[in-house]
């Protein structure tokens, strides 16, 4: 357990913004838990993958916390419980935490044939801090196993002592004066559905050549992210209409963007920010040309440096108020709920996000087949997307709690259209493995 130098007590530390908010809004019933997983070459060895977590999380030591709900505020301190502990793997992924539960322990390791899976609480890491915890871990794994993994590609030396600035609070770094808070969005296209049984977690998996889906996005003059935005906008705007409500509300996206790219920062915390691309077919039709073109230039236009630290010193003002610092935390939380569900929730249709490719050593490159990510469940009953490369294939994940599977059939058989072959795979037993 890490000390204080001075009083010898165990070492604790404010969450930062992000993690704040991320406890505040925890329930039994909802966390904000994703999940990446490796389908490596060879099956797992457990009792050497016990051995790679044992290694890997001390150099690790802000994954290595629980979360502790004091008198104002929440804050995180050494998890001394036995483990963390591997697992077989569960048929539902992504289950919410307890703070009071499972040793108090906010990162998961399971296994199941060939496939090595964490899921992570995102109160104590986004997923591009998460992606770090998780390479190193492979490393260690395989090194386990005797094979040579150079410390390259990202990889952290587990020999090595943690260092401090990967525990920064990287937005209070980076706070500035100038505050921009965005405006309150409309209320959004929901895309809900028939709820699923507490807890049932449908995933649908699609696969399709990086180097086909790169040519193509190219051949509109943008970007894959740009590109799959649009087919989601796309799908989604087609769904509302199919509906024929009354009024159709706008369709919005929460995209969120790594800030490490625009400010230097080791911290494998926190350190994002979302951005809302959004079409209004209350205005008239829109081809799919046109919905890119919208996504495109917004995504140019407000993923820009100036605003982006506007935007954080404006989170990071509200969550360091003096006077909100002084509100007990069981009147803060129903507050902040309430908040995220008018600002996080009620402006948004869903979520995706895409944290690029997964580049590790040649020598451990070898040993993993794919790569696989999940966004855990929504505070509706609606799916969010993620996607991730490895070598020349990109994975794109539907992830929900609802029993229609709408926005990801047509979201396939749109790429199927433009010409991207795709294999899809899914946990429900009416589809375990399509061909489109």
């Amino acid at each position: 357990m890490a000390k204080d130098n001075k009083s010898g007590k165990p070492e604790w530390y404010p969450l930062d913004n992000a993690g704040v908010l991320y406890s505040a809004i925890q329930k039994e019933r909802y966390s904000a838990i994703y999940r990446f997983s490796a389908v490596m070459e060879e099956r797992v060895d457990s009792a050497a993958l016990q051995r790679a977590v044992n290694r890997t999380m001390p150099r690790f030591p802000s994954f290595g916390v629980r979360i502790k709900k004091g008198a104002f505020w929440y804050y995180c301190e050494p998890n001394s419980s036995p483990g963390p502990f591997i697992r077989e793997d569960i048929s539902n992924p992504c289950q919410p935490v307890r703070f009071r539960e499972d040793g108090g322990w906010l990162v998961r390791f399971y296994y199941y044939e060939r496939r090595i899976s964490i899921e992570v609480f995102h109160a104590i890491s986004d997923g591009g801090g998460a992606l770090v915890f998780f390479k190193t871990l492979l490393a260690v794994y395989l090194r386990e196993l005797g094979y040579a993994v150079p410390n390259e590609c990202g990889i952290l030396d587990v020999d090595q002592p943690p260092k401090k600035e990967e525990r920064e609070d990287a937005y209070a770094r980076y706070a500035g004066k100038r505050v921009l808070r965005a405006p309150l969005g409309e209320k959004a296209y929901p895309n809900t559905g028939t709820p699923e049984p507490f807890y049932s977690l449908n995933v649908t998996m699609g696969f399709l050549p990086l180097d086909i889906l790169k040519e193509k996005a190219k051949s509109y003059g943008v970007s894959i992210t740009e590109y799959l935005t649009a087919v989601l906008m796309k799908v989604l705007v087609e769904k509302q209409h199919r509906e024929r409500p009354r009024r159709e509300r706008p369709v919005a996206l929460a995209i969120p963007i790594n800030l490490r790219a625009w400010f230097p920062s080791k911290t494998l915390r926190n350190f994002i920010l979302t951005v809302r691309p959004c079409i209004d077919p209350s205005l008239g039709s829109y081809t799919f040309e046109e919905i890119l073109s919208q996504v495109h230039h917004y995504l140019r236009l407000n993923i820009n440096r100036q605003q982006m630290q506007a935007m954080l010193t404006g989170n990071v003002r509200f969550t360091t108020n003096k006077i909100l610092r002084l509100i007990p935390v069981a009147l803060k939380d129903p507050v902040m709920s309430l908040s995220y569900h008018l600002a996080g929730v009620r402006p948004y249709t869903g979520t995706y996000t895409n944290p690029g490719a997964f580049l590790v050593p040649q020598a451990m490159g070898r040993h993993i087949r794919r790569m696989e990510v999940i966004l855990g469940q929504a505070t509706l009953p609606r799916v969010h997307c993620a996607s991730i490369s490895y070598g020349n294939e990109m994975e794109i994940t539907f992830a929900g709690t609802l029993k229609e599977t709408d926005t990801e059939r047509d979201f396939f058989r749109f790429l199927v259209r433009e010409g991207i072959p795709v294999k899809v795979e899914s946990n429900r037993t009416a589809c375990s493995e399509l061909m489109f």
